[in-house]
């Protein structure tokens, strides 16, 4: 709905109006030769005058009038770019030239070198935009663009409780994941929010909670296992997750000991002062714009952007095809277009003549480019030259270089040819490409970093660690795993007290601060797993032989040593150094065979079972029935205290001998996860109280933000109008609720999926951040785990931040050996006689941390000193660091999913398609949006201008009624209507007859001789289709959570995006 006359609400003063930014003499020549904007066709309603780049203020609606002089009143504004999001009169995001009109000329200046007239207006300077950040009047924030239309983009701005709108070419060159400044408009501008019912409107965003968890156990959620990946589809918010709007940041926050620089290493000073930022007008003025919001709830504020603050590392990573410059056509005409081929050969030809070509990317969310052939590789500019067509099915690496204001659309220049699409491989390695995935071999100066082949564990750390060789260890990952970094061992102690340690592999101890491995492990950030690609962190000499915990040999590791009596409460902690002997590698399933009830299930597992040294096959299976106890304990507690679930099954893929995608099927995650899962989880826990005690301005940790308000209402909301009972007021209360409806839910999964679905979508995602750059303790929290502290420790070899954990962990130990040697020293010069108590001997690292050990002058030196020993960042260089390994995280979670989505779309092109059914979600007189949960994905399914199709739309009951066209419409004289798709395109139609006879051939013998019936194919417009699922019949009746029958195909790949589209499954005489 479009900001139009009938918005009759006054503007509001929010801020005051940035002055202009000073104009050189250049510029001012430039505009007075400029020609003047042409006179509006209909001058009726005037429009405001806003002379870019001065922002627009809000005007008052009541009060007196500031001194100060102040724009006009607000008006509606005409613009198309003011529509409302959602409409479809929205304009599109640049203008298209008309064909009169060539488009060479049009970008940069004309060929006599008069400047051209402006499609943007021009960037506000830096010092401009400054002034205006710290007077309110201009507000930064990320930008992100609506996959399902580009038109529409969201800034969130932290303490504002919604996104603003920014659509059309108010979002002035800015793409996706650029850091901008925006101003927002008058009230009279804003936009009508959308549907507040998320099922009809499913709010984007969020990320999984099971995900996270399942994360903090060493990569134990099958992703060691490439051909056992799981394929979830997940929409993080238009492919990266929303930053929580009240993440506050400051540097060096003195709320507790500060730890300051010194020499780029950090240490304790004597005396630290608390900051108070005070009422800044900035703050004000975003207390002001929620005010309006809130005395204008139904109401969407928009905004404009005048400025890109920090461009987005994706523009140099774009991937796309190349199309002649003469099209230019948009994705979906492009899909419908049917040229002759030698017409097609001449517009391939052209481009070599114009010097130009478009760039049409595979990721909606960014703008068509242009491309200079000079800057092309001489293979394709000859292909060019040739007319050869098969080039538009080339896909390449690109990167923006330059977008003014003078220019429609951005310029790329091509950086990679990838080869012909529709492919696996080259659809993957343009999916490394696109989130700046190295996949290259090693530098020879970070291996150079390794020791050699003949290395062992020297003799000076066989006794500076402790021994537990002879304790009963093991290991349980994926079967296919290589890389293992954490062991569990066990021992039973007196009092029917157990000890249990968590054993991690020290890397640290071979990659060095300030090498060329560490630098290049920094940068690489974290291991991507793509289901059947792994591209490493660390040298795989280091990950899978030097470092990994393989079974029957000596390894160093990080350990944390819990005593923990029959209750579950900790007793007892010890973290330090160790060396450790693996006697086995177990998986998953050979774990859960074997604390089975079932006789044959352990049978068999038991003889499965392989053990390296001393022990034998009775001490692994009941060590493991007893771990599985205790961390039954373990969990219970956890989620007493508060602790949320959203842990649904996924669907995964199996390949064939040869590599294939060749069946899916739904995966749940058995106990023997959680056994790891909830040992690692304490590891990570303990690292994290030890290293934020020791040093709380520069400790890396990990918090989870409380879901967002807006969407959190809106999960309620949704739950209400199905009848459901839902308690957010805390993480515990949220997943005591779903349990409960889990109950009711039980006759009907789908519906159940459905609300994990969405309540997934409500949470924010966890981030890596230093302790120094958070004013609040409350702040630092984890919401789904519901701990004060939390951080990675448990997997160094595939992420980078617990490399920075071990380090810091690493300082705190030796810290602490210093402070204790120093007060024997001192202590015995006074002839006191020092105490043997094991709080004194874990001052740090016990479980009771000991603060007035560490404010001692003894304590600060200490800390100090280990912290430059063992090159522990400080707080300016760790939040910078924590920001990277964020977007590195978020980068190979899109990978991972791009990957998961790729095998799923070879697998549906192998079987050409696939029957399911959906539910729907949402309706509409257009489209509708439906659940499969066979992928656990939504998807929409567009009916209008469908030819053989009629659509009804009962907008008072919500129903959609569709029905086979009996007869053919009659055309009216002059009207340029028609059905712009055919049937095939919607919907799979088949002749009841046809399924008859398949039907007939489900007979006893034909099921022995071919299979089951399920596998049975039958012709449907063209397509094999399983016909496991019964079509629907028209005339078809829809509404709000019906149950339809769908077919799943793979979309494009060879010329287009890769996709899975989903079409109805009906059933007509009159096919």
């Amino acid at each position: 709905m479009t900001a139009n006359g009938d918005h009759t609400a006054a503007a509001v003063p929010i801020h005051a109006t940035p002055p202009p930014p000073p104009q050189t003499d250049d510029e001012a020549e430039r505009r007075r030769r400029r020609r003047p904007a042409r006179r509006p066709k209909t001058p009726a309603t005037p429009t405001p005058t806003s002379a870019p780049p001065q922002a627009v203020d809000l005007a008052a609606s009541s009060g007196p009038r500031p001194s100060r002089s102040m724009p006009p009143p607000a008006r509606p504004d005409p613009r198309p770019d003011r529509a409302a999001a959602g409409t479809r009169q929205s304009c599109p995001l640049l203008p298209t030239p008309s064909r009169a009109e060539p488009r060479g000329p049009v970008v940069g200046t004309a060929p006599g070198g008069a400047p051209r007239r402006l499609f943007f207006q021009p960037h506000w300077a830096d010092h401009v935009v400054e002034d205006a950040l710290k007077r309110g009047t201009v507000f930064t924030g990320k930008l992100r663009v609506n996959a399902h239309n580009r038109n529409e983009a969201y800034c969130t701005i932290d303490g504002i409780p919604v996104d603003i709108l920014i659509t059309g070419t108010a979002q002035n060159r800015a793409i996706e994941g650029d850091i901008v400044a925006i101003t927002v408009d008058p009230v009279v501008y804003w936009t009508r929010m959308k549907g507040q019912n998320i099922a009809s409107n499913p709010a984007p965003g969020g990320v999984s909670v099971s995900r996270e968890v399942s994360e903090t156990n060493g990569n134990h959620d099958l992703k060691k296992g490439q051909a056992d990946a799981s394929c979830r589809f997940e929409k993080c918010s238009n492919g990266q997750p929303v930053p929580d709007r009240m993440h506050n940041h400051h540097k060096n926050s003195g709320f507790s000991q500060a730890v300051m620089c010194e020499n780029g290493h950090a240490i304790v000073p004597e005396n630290h002062e608390g900051l108070d930022e005070g009422n800044t007008e900035s703050a004000r003025a975003l207390q002001r714009i929620c005010s309006v919001i809130c005395s204008h709830p139904s109401r969407r504020p928009t905004g404009k952007v005048v400025s890109v603050i920090k461009k987005s590392p994706r523009r140099g990573a774009v991937v796309g095809f190349l199309a002649p410059f003469s099209e230019f056509p948009d994705g979906e005409q492009r899909n419908q277009m049917n040229m002759q081929g030698s017409k097609r050969m001449n517009h391939i030809a052209s481009s070599s003549l114009t010097g130009l070509v478009h760039l049409l990317p595979t990721d909606p969310k960014f703008p068509q480019m242009i491309v200079s052939v000079s800057t092309l590789p001489d293979s394709i500019r000859q292909r060019l030259k040739e007319g050869d067509i098969a080039i538009e099915k080339e896909l390449v690496g690109a990167q923006i270089h330059d977008w003014n204001e003078e220019s429609p659309y951005p310029w790329a220049r091509v950086l990679q040819l990838f080869g012909k699409g529709g492919q696996v491989e080259t659809h993957m390695d343009a999916i490394l490409f696109e989130n700046e995935i190295c996949s290259t071999q090693f530098l020879s100066k970070s291996m150079a970093c390794l020791p050699d082949i003949s290395w062992k564990i020297p003799q000076e750390e066989l006794a500076a660690r402790k021994d537990l060789r002879n304790v009963l260890t093991f290991t349980i990952d994926p079967p296919t795993a290589s890389d293992l970094d954490d062991a569990i061992s066990i021992e039973t102690l007196s009092g029917g007290i157990v000890r249990i340690g968590v054993h991690i592999a020290d890397v640290s101890y071979f990659v060095h601060p300030e090498t060329a491995l560490d630098a290049e492990a920094q940068t690489r950030s974290t291991s991507v797993y793509t289901l059947r690609r792994k591209v490493s962190m660390l040298p795989s000499r280091l990950s899978e032989e030097l470092v990994s915990l393989n079974p029957g040999v000596d390894r160093l590791a990080f350990s944390v040593i819990w005593d923990i009596d029959p209750r579950g409460s900790i007793v007892n902690r010890w973290i330090g150094r160790t060396i450790i002997f693996s006697c086995c590698k177990l998986s998953y399933d050979l774990v859960q065979d074997l604390i089975s009830s079932d006789a044959n299930q352990f049978r068999s597992a038991a003889a499965s079972l392989q053990v390296h040294g001393m022990l034998k096959q009775e001490d692994i299976i009941k060590s493991l029935r007893c771990l599985y106890e205790i961390s039954k304990n373990l969990k219970d507690i956890r989620f007493k205290a508060g602790a949320l679930s959203l842990d649904t099954s996924k669907p995964m893929i199996l390949f064939d001998e040869d590599g294939a995608p060749c069946d899916s099927y739904r995966y749940k995650r058995n106990d023997a996860c959680f056994i790891v899962e909830e040992l690692m989880l304490l590891a990570n826990m303990a690292a994290a109280e030890v290293i934020s005690n020791a040093f709380p301005d520069c400790a890396l940790l990990r918090r989870h933000p409380e879901p967002n308000p807006r969407k959190l209402r809106e999960f309620e909301a949704f739950c209400a109008k199905n009848g459901f009972e839902l308690d957010s007021s805390s993480s515990g209360q949220l997943h005591l609720s779903i349990c409960r409806i889990k109950e009711e839910l039980q006759d009907d999964p789908v519906m159940f999926d459905i609300l994990m679905f969405y309540a997934s979508k409500q949470m924010q995602s966890a981030e890596y951040f230093c302790t120094g750059d958070v004013i609040s303790k409350d702040d630092w929290a984890h919401y789904a785990l519901s701990v004060p502290l939390y951080t990675h420790f448990t997997s160094p070899l595939r992420r980078y931040p617990d490399i920075i954990v071990h380090r810091t962990l690493s300082a705190v130990l030796e810290a602490e050996q210093m402070y204790l040697k120093q007060r024997e020293i001192s202590t015995g010069r006074n002839g006191v006689k020092t105490k043997s108590c094991e709080t004194v001997d874990r001052c740090f690292t016990g479980l009771q941390f000991s603060k007035d050990a560490a404010e001692t002058k003894e304590g600060r030196e200490a800390l100090s000193a280990a912290a430059k020993k063992f090159m522990v960042p400080n707080s300016d260089c760790l939040g910078g660091a924590a920001e990277y390994c964020n977007e590195r995280k978020w980068a190979s979670r899109r990978a991972e999913e791009a990957g998961q989505k790729l095998y799923m779309w070879a697998l549906l092109k192998r079987n050409e398609t696939m029957v399911s059914n959906a539910r729907v979600l949402g309706v509409g007189p257009r489209f509708m949006s439906v659940y499969v949960p066979k992928l656990s994905m939504e998807r929409r399914i567009y009916y209008d201008e469908v030819e053989g199709l009629s659509t009804e739309w009962l907008e008072a009951t919500g129903t959609l009624v569709l029905d086979a066209c009996r007869n053919k419409p009659a055309q009216r004289r002059g009207s340029q209507f028609k059905c712009s798709r055919a049937i095939e395109e919607v919907a799979v139609v088949v002749n009841p007859s046809e399924l008859m006879l398949s039907e007939d051939k489900d007979e006893p013998g034909a099921i022995e001789a071919g299979g089951p019936a399920a596998a049975d194919s039958v012709l449907l417009s063209d397509d094999a289709v399983k016909a496991d699922v019964a079509p629907a019949a028209l005339p078809l009746v829809i509404r709000y959570l019906s149950d339809i029958p769908v077919v799943l195909h793979a979309i494009g790949g060879e010329d287009s995006p890769v996709d899975i589209g989903v079409r109805l499954y009906i059933s007509s005489y009159f096919k």
